[in-house]
């Protein structure tokens, strides 16, 4: 069996069925291109429809693949400053080693993150700690595999009140075409996903989640529908009777145009529907 996912990643595919192809509420832009020397750049903007509140960031990355480096610096409209520096594959193989850091000028703040991640055939772990002399944080998880079967186990401990502030179990298998994501976060919410690739050109997903002690089950189904090499159709629905579509096309060689809308099959004639537009330039 290959290398398992990480913790964050166990039903990422089901997820990106439903997530991905949609922006309800957004006009965004995204541009991405990379300099002679290497050094890539993503900066996006966006304005919420309902509020007209803009935002945008800026993302620069440069790697040294001889030394497994690499540099990432990002920038926010909320003047947010941050920068990771990362090595991978040096001091072990499938070993990754990373620091974090923010720091926000307006106020002085400051903090950061000690990020680690060992990944082989059949395991995958990660710690990560809070820089906080005060009493960091430690979070953890380990993913093991098996002949497509997969179980996790994430957990974070405050150790200022030497407690333990996320305690979360999942259990999945993954075939060629079939993947089931089974999870329990902290005894009380419960979720389930079940992605199929039906062909090349069809893949749908089902959710559902619950919590301990509740009747609200959330309940969804969503698919994706390739018509062609530059042309996508995604649509979903939940027990809310929310009714989300989207279309994706590329007009060109990197550049991708993106229209998306939310539906509240509940209240259709009331309003409040939304709509997005999104486009991605790559250059």
């Amino acid at each position: 069996m290959a290398v398992p996912p990480s913790y964050s990643d166990l039903g990422k595919s089901a997820r990106d069925v439903f997530n991905k192809g949609y922006g309800f509420g957004m006009v965004k832009l995204e541009l991405k291109t990379r300099s002679s020397s290497g050094v890539e750049f993503t900066a996006t903007g966006s304005s919420n429809t309902d509020t007209g509140k803009a935002s945008g960031s800026l993302e620069t990355k440069y790697k040294i693949k001889d030394y497994g480096l690499t540099f990432t610096q990002k920038w926010n409209t909320d003047n947010t400053l941050g920068t990771e520096v990362s090595m991978e594959d040096q001091l072990a193989e499938g070993l990754k080693v990373a620091l974090d850091t923010t720091f926000v000028p307006n106020t002085g703040k400051k903090s950061g993150k000690l990020k680690t991640s060992y990944k082989r055939e059949y395991v995958n772990l990660g710690c990560n700690i809070d820089i906080d002399l005060s009493g960091p944080t430690i979070y953890g998880w380990a993913v093991l595999g098996y002949e497509g079967w997969l179980a996790g186990y994430q957990m974070a401990f405050d150790t200022a009140k030497s407690k333990l502030s996320q305690n979360n179990f999942a259990l999945g298998y993954k075939a060629g075409d079939f993947q089931l994501h089974t999870n329990v976060n902290d005894g009380t919410e419960f979720g389930g996903s079940i992605y199929q690739k039906v062909n090349n050109k069809v893949e749908t997903s089902v959710n559902l989640a619950w919590t301990a002690g509740s009747n609200n089950t959330r309940f969804g189904i969503a698919a994706k529908y390739q018509l062609d090499e530059k042309t996508s159709i995604v649509a979903k629905v939940n027990n809310a009777s929310l009714i989300g579509i989207g279309y994706t096309h590329a007009l060109r060689p990197g550049v991708k145009l993106t229209l998306s809308a939310l539906i509240d099959g509940k209240n259709f004639s009331a309003g409040g529907h939304k709509v997005g537009l999104g486009f991605e330039l790559e250059a």
